[in-house]
């Protein structure tokens, strides 16, 4: 399913000077960048638009300030530094949004030049998309590009309110990634499984739905796996589990059943006495586990009837942790599904890994090149994957 709106390609930039909402809502550490996944992402646009002699003035959220103001740990500066250093260009930096500071910053751009400007989300009239901050933005370009695909589901100053006084289109990541999660469900080669985790159904309750349309295969992991169990009348201890989703889970496993999905949950697990780094961890059947245990992470048998799942896959969507990844004693569950989905791209297949805690799984492991797409959104990956419209894609220039 092609993308359906204006992207830079279709417009004019020569000599033009672009607002361009980009997702630099990376990790840092001690004002140092620790992953700089999404800055690589935007790279692609920004070297389009240079090249094509536009003046470029990014603007990005990080973090989650309160809106009262400058949080020096939350400033972009950091991510404006490591654009430079990725790409070998002048990037300056002004630590202003929408004042004069940013105004004169802005007026001084001239083409070819890149400007980073501070945090939008210093000040709480972002979040709501409030006409004076959409304005201003709005006026610091000729063009608005959006191509924070990451933030894309939400109808937020800086996503959406440029595009209602200047002309707006994707750059390139955006369009890439609705193409590539929309044609997905459109056309998957088939056999396609998907594979989802987590901790939550009521998070994801969508994104199964749809996915139970579209798969033949669907694998459940993580805590969410424990809402199913007590749905198929096994006892779950002390894991996770949300008591109000069981009924839904349940109709969900019938759906699956009457349209002749496979749905695959975990056969083992590996369970500990309390939540916590320093926890043993020991491997029980799901239909046995004791009342003091909690679940941390598939088992063993689990890790392989996943794998064999994933192996005979031509398309594999991935969203959500086998378990407590983030411990290295209950990781293993995660890394074995990882690798098996590794392996589908050498195979010959399409994988595609849905953002959020996947992403953070795939490079922990070190497999990022051997995965076909890697989302940079989370939150707006699976509304895509529910099939919702996107705010920000929806407010652009239909092609």
């Amino acid at each position: 399913m092609a993308f359906t709106k204006k992207t830079v390609r279709d417009i004019d930039v020569d000599g033009k000077r672009i607002i361009m909402r980009v997702d630099f809502n990376v990790p840092l550490k001690d004002g140092v960048v620790t992953d700089d996944t999404r800055i690589k992402a935007a790279i692609p646009t920004i070297k389009y638009l240079k090249e094509h002699n536009a003046g470029i003035v990014l603007m990005s959220h990080l973090g989650r300030p309160k809106g009262d103001g400058p949080e020096p740990e939350l400033s972009l500066k950091p991510a404006a530094e490591k654009l430079a250093e990725l790409t070998g260009y002048d990037v300056k930096f002004v630590d202003d949004t929408y004042g004069e500071k940013a105004t004169e910053a802005v007026n001084a751009v001239k083409p070819g030049d890149i400007l980073v400007l501070e945090n939008v989300r210093f000040d709480k009239r972002e979040k709501k998309n409030d006409p004076e901050i959409a304005k201003k933005l709005a006026s610091y370009g000729d063009i608005f590009v959006l191509d924070a695909f990451g933030t894309a589901h939400r109808s937020q100053g800086s996503v959406v309110g440029p595009a209602a006084y200047i002309p707006a289109v994707a750059g390139f990541l955006l369009e890439k990634e609705v193409d590539t999660l929309t044609s997905i469900f459109a056309e998957p080669e088939r056999p396609f499984v998907a594979i989802v985790g987590g901790s939550k159904v009521s998070s994801k309750i969508g994104v199964l739905d749809h996915l139970i349309d579209s798969a033949d295969t669907l694998i459940i992991g993580g805590g969410m796996a424990y809402t199913f169990f007590l749905a198929k009348g096994y006892k779950v201890g002390t894991s996770l589990k949300e008591e109000d989703w069981v009924e839904r889970a349940g109709e969900m496993l019938k759906k699956a059943e009457e349209k002749g999905v496979k749905v695959l949950l975990p056969i083992d697990n590996i369970v500990a006495d309390h939540f916590g780094e320093d926890a043993k961890g020991e491997a029980v059947d799901s239909d046995n586990i004791p009342d003091d245990r909690m679940g941390m992470d598939i088992g063993p048998k689990t890790e392989a009837l996943f794998a064999d799942a994933i192996k005979g896959a031509k398309t594999v969507f991935w969203n959500g942790p086998m378990g407590v990844f983030e411990f290295d004693q209950f990781a293993h569950g995660t890394e074995a599904v990882a690798r098996a989905v590794a392996e589908v791209k050498s195979n010959g297949g399409t994988s595609i890994i849905g953002g959020g805690d996947s992403v953070a799984a795939i490079n922990k492991f070190d497999l990022a090149d051997k995965m076909s797409w890697i989302s940079t959104g989370g939150g707006a990956s699976m509304e895509l994957v529910e099939g919702k419209k996107l705010p920000g894609v929806e407010a652009l220039l239909d092609a």
